[in-house]
């Protein structure tokens, strides 16, 4: 007995929502004059044509589905446009960490008080570490309060997850930058976004 062949799985039709492609009966199809109206596809169909355009699922799950009369490769330009704006704003959170020692001096404390705020007014969050060597971990209360007066310096850019943890030789916080900040962050990344496409638009 000869064994089945096992064949790949058929690819999709990647268009199988424009024009002859679209399997439903009848779609609520919408014109460029505004007007929609429930139709059976292959008349939808036949009035885009007419009017030189392609017949466009736009929302396929919908009762009926809805399709628009538009220039199909204009449509997938847009599209493709919009998910590479969304892209461009989308800001990925990062875990800043920042470590000091119990006996952390002034200059070295603003120092990295400094780095904190700009992490946090970039939308990231920000960990401090206080490390114990040797004898130190017997003041560990040193290293929670250095972490609370660091927390209480970044209120105004950020929020303490919970209270300073002691795990191992480090003690450590949580902070995470406030509302009004991710939201100044996200505004900037938009203004910057708009900024490089205006760039790009200038005749050369």
């Amino acid at each position: 007995m000869i064994p089945g062949r096992n064949f790949p799985p058929r690819r999709q039709n990647r268009r199988e929502n424009v024009n002859e492609s679209i399997r439903a009966r009848e779609v609520r199809a919408v014109f460029p004059d505004g007007t929609a109206e429930v139709m059976p596809t292959a008349a939808a169909l036949r009035k885009a044509q007419e009017l030189g355009l392609d017949l466009v699922v736009v929302s396929p799950t919908a009762v009926p589905p809805v399709a628009k009369a538009i220039d199909y490769g204009h449509y997938q330009y847009e599209l493709k446009k919009k998910q590479h704006e969304a892209k461009k704003k989308q800001h990925v959170v990062q875990v800043k960490e920042l470590k000091f020692r119990p006996n952390t001096d002034d200059h070295d404390y603003d120092f990295k008080k400094n780095h904190a705020i700009r992490f946090l007014q970039e939308g990231n969050r920000v960990k401090a570490v206080v490390q114990f060597r040797g004898r130190e971990i017997a003041h560990t209360d040193i290293g929670k309060r250095l972490l609370t007066r660091f927390a209480e310096d970044l209120s105004t850019y950020g929020n303490v997850e919970g209270t300073p943890r002691l795990e191992g030789r480090n003690a450590h916080i949580l902070i995470s930058p406030s509302k009004a900040v991710v939201k100044a962050a996200e505004t900037k990344l938009e203004d910057a976004a708009k900024a490089a496409e205006a760039k790009r638009d200038l005749p050369v």
